[in-house]
């Protein structure tokens, strides 16, 4: 298969998120026989001969930097070797959100959602991981030394918004979690002045400015957690809240640590939405050349490049240095690389959608 095919294939599926069948049948209309078991064969080769180099790299890469993100999301695998329906997982990592240059978002293919995984994944890694609550990540951090667990502000007033949503209308304005809510905001609101700063500058605001909103919103829930019902929304609510509270403190102590993970959320839209389309992968081998290949294009996507060109480009370079030991030449084709050909990128100002 040629590079420029194969990347069209890439780009259809993983980018626009077209499933097989439906690229075979655009095929056929043009007078071309290309079946999808074709494809998928080709993108399982091409995902582990090539593309896995340069997503090997990139997660070495991603152990240099400080802050990094993490969330997961179910995938049913057809052929896993387990009963029908059983769930899968892609588990997604990035570059932290407030690293706005050279970012890299890596997928990762696993039959389950154990701690297994990311005490394998982030073995090697010194730093901080932005994640929403859930225990798995708090496991690996008291198993990892030098990893530091921050947890997401949008997962907690979630919670408090679905307690919202169960008050009587026209007791809303009233109820404690609207007050709650109305915290949340005040916080986010001077987060958000914020973005534009240095790492520096922001680390002082935010201990000057958003600290004493944060402290306050935490006594306000000691305060009045007797008051709560034992069971309901806003019960559920309070304990994510006061069981997260460490690690929602974490932001306030590091400049690069964003206070939410919904740059991790959004990484793992694209795939959410493939999955809509096609419904299932059909093999392991399938489910783990996807997570490579939606890693490039996403990568490619969060570094303002054309995925379709960029697949090309790694398509026709990678397969010139199988032979080679040294790994030196994958610098160049890193989305970031000013060797890059200038073709690859956005046009400045172009829709960042």
């Amino acid at each position: 298969v040629s590079p420029s095919l194969a990347a069209a294939i890439m780009n259809g599926k993983y980018v626009n998120a077209v499933p097989l069948y439906r690229l075979e049948k655009e095929f056929e209309r043009y007078g071309l026989s290309i079946t999808r078991q074709n494809m998928a064969n080709w993108m399982i080769r091409l995902g582990e001969e090539y593309l896995g180099i340069m997503y090997d790299y990139l997660h070495q890469l991603m152990y240099d930097y400080h802050v990094i993100q993490a969330d997961e999301t179910p995938v049913l695998v057809h052929r896993d070797g387990r009963p029908a329906g059983s769930k899968s997982y892609m588990w997604v990592y990035r570059t932290g959100f407030m690293y706005k240059d050279r970012q890299i978002v890596l997928y990762e293919y696993q039959k389950t959602r154990n701690a297994s995984h990311p005490r394998t994944f982030l073995k090697d890694y010194a730093g901080i991981c932005v994640t929403d609550g859930y225990q798995v990540y708090h496991t690996v951090e008291k198993e990892l030394e030098d990893l530091t667990i921050a947890g997401c502000w949008v997962h907690c007033r979630r919670k408090f918004d679905e307690a919202q949503t169960v008050v009587p209308k026209g007791h809303r304005k009233e109820a404690m979690s609207y007050l709650i809510m109305k915290q949340i905001q005040a916080i986010y609101r001077e987060e958000g002045c914020l973005s534009e700063l240095s790492s520096e500058d922001r680390l002082r605001q935010r201990q000057s400015v958003v600290k004493p909103l944060v402290d306050a919103f935490f006594a306000y829930l000691h305060q009045n957690t007797d008051k709560v019902p034992g069971s309901g929304k806003l019960r559920e609510a309070f304990t994510y809240a006061l069981n997260q509270e460490k690690y929602l403190k974490v932001f306030l102590n590091d400049g690069d640590v964003p206070m939410d993970n919904n740059a991790s959320e959004r990484a793992i839209r694209g795939f959410c939405i493939g999955k809509k389309n096609w419904e299932m992968i059909d093999t392991i081998n399938g489910a783990t050349s996807s997570a490579i290949i939606y890693s490039i294009a996403e990568t490619a996507k969060a570094n303002d490049l054309k995925p379709y060109e960029y697949f090309n480009h790694l398509l026709t370079e990678l397969p010139q240095h199988t032979e080679d030991k040294n790994r030196d030449f994958l610098a160049n084709l890193l989305p970031w690389s000013e060797k890059l050909p200038e073709y690859i990128r956005k046009p400045k100002g172009a829709d960042q959608k």
